[in-house]
């Protein structure tokens, strides 16, 4: 979406059922990935951010009152969104999209972009007057990171701009709901006529949002960051939480955490009760599947354990389950761009993963790759 990112291709798809070839770059998200062709392309329908980046690049970050200069400017399409649903587009999805903007010229270029990319925007709002998102994106070039600083689009997305016939429109045919937890209203409205309709929910838990809890009852899939699963339990640990994360939401098929340059993990409910089986300490589990995992290779692996095991955490419970390790792509840091977008591709792997009925072990490397 957007402008063309300079000087770093495309990223090739070979198939629809294997990873694409390696990437020695981390692109920003609407460079991420190239179109692949298929027959028939699953519908999915997001809800969220859209919006217009502008990425500088800079030897270090500025300190307080500092004047530099940047090493180079990209301008491109924005909003965790945007950047998923385009990247499942380009992956071979039939992306449809519930956001706002205005009709100035940011709104214009970030219509046609998503239009161009194969992202159906016709259930967008589009105000007459007003600004459209933006943000201006910090990239430090030293420590290969990103500090954003966002604009939101005025007016506001109120529900009611969205019609029931709209939104009946948008959920006709579709396998996946998808929501970054933008325009919580409107969203919830959408979850609710989704899960009456029994369409999957993947919800991006990125950060504590207004509204995050009430479509994290609605959903079947949750691909959160690092840093969420502890501060929205409590927990002591990454896995615990993922636990108590399993047992508060009794619709959650599944938890994915992203670690960055750690991989991922994943924690699975199992489809028949494991209560009689001896329970497993979860940090135990998942200390048994970092001894397993081979060294001798850079490229993006998982790790499962057994299936229906009983996993249980000190202080929370247990529940059915296997967990799964996956690896990153161990990428040298002088060819590393940056982290920008790479959690939206990793999300738009995973919505085409589950339309396309990809196995576990074979979705969690896949979009490991897809976002990097």
């Amino acid at each position: 979406m957007m402008l063309t990112l300079l000087h770093i291709p495309p990223l090739p798809i070979n198939s629809p059922s294997s990873p694409p070839p390696r990437r020695r770059r981390c692109p920003p998200p609407m460079a991420a990935f190239a179109s692949a062709p298929q027959q028939s392309k699953p519908l999915v329908l997001g809800c969220g951010a859209v919006s217009v980046d502008y990425l500088a690049t800079v030897a270090s970050f500025p300190n307080p009152d500092d004047k530099i200069r940047s090493l180079a400017l990209k301008v491109e399409g924005g909003g965790n969104a945007g950047n998923a649903l385009t990247g499942a587009a380009r992956l071979g999805l039939s992306p449809r999209i519930i956001s706002k903007a205005s009709n100035d010229a940011l709104g214009k270029s970030i219509l046609k972009e998503l239009q161009d990319d194969g992202v159906d925007t016709s259930y967008m709002t589009v105000a007459d007057g007003g600004n459209s998102p933006f943000t201006y994106i910090i990239v430090d070039n030293q420590t290969k990171t990103r500090t954003c600083i966002h604009t939101p689009g005025y007016p506001p997305m109120k529900p009611e701009e969205l019609t029931k016939e709209n939104l009946f429109a948008a959920l006709h045919g579709v396998e996946m709901v998808y929501f970054d937890v933008r325009l919580h209203e409107t969203a919830l409205l959408v979850a609710e006529e989704a899960s009456q309709r029994k369409i999957p929910i993947l919800v991006d838990a990125e950060k504590k949002r207004e509204g995050l809890d009430d479509l994290l009852n609605f959903a079947s899939y949750v691909v959160c960051s690092a840093k969420f699963p502890q501060a929205w339990t409590g927990a002591s640990s990454t896995p615990v939480a993922l636990v108590h994360m399993l047992l508060r939401l009794p619709n959650l098929k599944f938890v994915i955490v992203t670690r960055g340059e750690k991989g991922c993990l994943m924690l699975e409910r199992s489809m028949t009760d494991a209560s009689e089986t001896e329970e497993t300490d979860v940090e135990d589990l998942l200390e048994s599947l970092e001894q397993k995992v081979d060294l001798s290779s850079s490229m993006a692996k998982c790790v499962a354990s057994k299936s229906n095991l009983r996993i249980s955490a000190d202080g929370v419970g247990s529940m059915s389950g296997r967990l799964i390790m996956g690896t990153a792509e161990d990428i040298p840091s002088e060819e590393l761009i940056d982290t920008t977008g790479a959690g939206d591709a990793f999300i738009g792997a995973v919505l085409y993963g589950l339309c396309t009925g990809m196995p576990v072990e074979k979705m969690l490397p896949f979009a490991a790759q897809v976002g990097c």
